[in-house]
């Protein structure tokens, strides 16, 4: 338990000496905004109950106590009283904890073609499917390492979507709730062809783009095809710690991508990788495919090719890449916002068949966090 060791306070702040000597310095305006009381938060879902000009702008600290496992505030001029639970102001003390950023590469197991030897991580589908609790390892595994693969997935069309039932929501796009890997005539898309296909993410041109794929193999006979995925974040820390100028000119200036047919006309403007305000990884947006025009003022676009050239031959680079062949009643689930995914070039002899769909991350990390609390 979360111990004061001593505090003191003035009209603007509260001062606290933690039991471990730590020290957190809270504003009034803060304490009153973060309020625990049912008259501030809603008991069932702890939502905020008042607006920020709810509170007097001359909000000030009136009175200060210990009661337990509680310290106690009383406000002036409004007279109200809040109540925070030790442990509850420690762990969410500002001056103590930096925010945390779920998605960022700081949570991440960062990896390369050795890395996971010949056990990839794996779960099996019938009990993904009909125990709950067995889909915990599976996402954590996307959450960590950015991908899965499920085994014993039925070889029947649409299995895809009860994948994704089981844990999040389908992405709709315009190639449907669900779309037919195969080579074809005249096709859309250069996926949708047996040419072999370079490290890329899906779907740069949209915005946001769809958080997780999956592909499902339900047939494959053919010569080639091998799947190919890569690790976006290392690329990404290879980048930066080979050359930072470069991984700032990728990661600060946006470039335009877009696809287009007969049906559709998407565009996005992003860089290639995105950080956060800690200067943390949060995505990887990269296809050659799909770069539209780039359009940048002539001394910086001097300077971008090299990096942009940089970045994608460490894209190339075969020590950073798992290689397998995804077999019938395999499933790969992937975060389509880190891991490039690639295929060789297969023959024309034989049959290779997947089934791929869209969902979003929040979906996948929402039913994750329920797993682990329990619920």
């Amino acid at each position: 338990m979360t111990r004061i060791k001593a505090f003191s306070f003035d009209a603007g702040e509260l001062a606290i000496t933690w039991e471990n000597a730590s020290q957190s310095r809270l504003q009034a305006i803060w304490l009153r905004d973060h309020c625990q009381m049912p008259s501030s938060r809603n008991r069932n879902n702890g939502q905020r109950l008042l607006n920020i000009t709810d509170i007097p702008t001359d909000i000030a600290i009136g009175e200060v106590s210990l009661a337990d496992d509680r310290i106690i505030v009383e406000f002036e001029p409004d007279g109200h009283r809040s109540e925070f639970d030790l442990d509850w102001l420690y762990r969410n003390c500002y001056c103590l904890n930096r925010p945390y950023d779920d998605r960022s590469e700081a949570g991440k197991i960062l990896w390369h073609g050795l890395s996971f030897g010949q056990a990839l991580p794996r779960c099996a589908y019938p009990q993904f499917r009909e125990q709950p609790r067995s889909r915990l390892p599976a996402l954590q595994a996307v959450r960590d390492y950015g991908f899965v693969l499920l085994d014993s997935v039925p070889c029947e069309p649409g299995q895809v979507l009860r994948v994704i039932d089981a844990f999040g929501y389908v992405r709709e796009t315009n190639y449907g709730a669900l779309f037919e890997v195969r080579a074809s005539v005249d096709p859309s898309n250069l996926a949708f062809t047996n040419l072999g296909l370079g490290c890329h993410l899906d779907n740069p041109y949209r915005d946001p783009v769809p958080g997780i794929q999956l592909l499902h193999c339900l047939e494959s006979s053919t010569e080639g095809g091998e799947s190919i995925l890569q690790d976006g974040f290392m690329a990404a820390k290879l980048l930066r710690d080979e050359n930072p100028e470069h991984f700032e000119l990728l990661s600060r200036n946006r470039v335009n991508f877009r696809f287009h047919d007969d049906s559709a006309d998407l565009r996005a403007r992003a860089p290639f990788i995105e950080v956060n305000d800690l200067g943390q990884v949060v995505k990887v947006r990269f296809n050659n495919r799909s770069i539209d025009t780039i359009m940048l003022p002539p001394d910086l676009m001097r300077r971008f090719y090299p990096a942009y050239r940089h970045f994608a031959e460490i894209l190339e680079r075969d020590d950073l890449q798992v290689v397998f062949k995804l077999q019938p009643g395999e499933l790969i689930l992937f975060d389509n916002t880190r891991v490039l995914h690639a295929r060789s070039a297969y023959s024309a002899a034989g049959t290779r068949h997947l089934q791929g769909a869209y969902s979003d991350l929040d979906g996948l990390y929402s039913s994750l966090r329920m797993l682990q609390a329990g619920q």
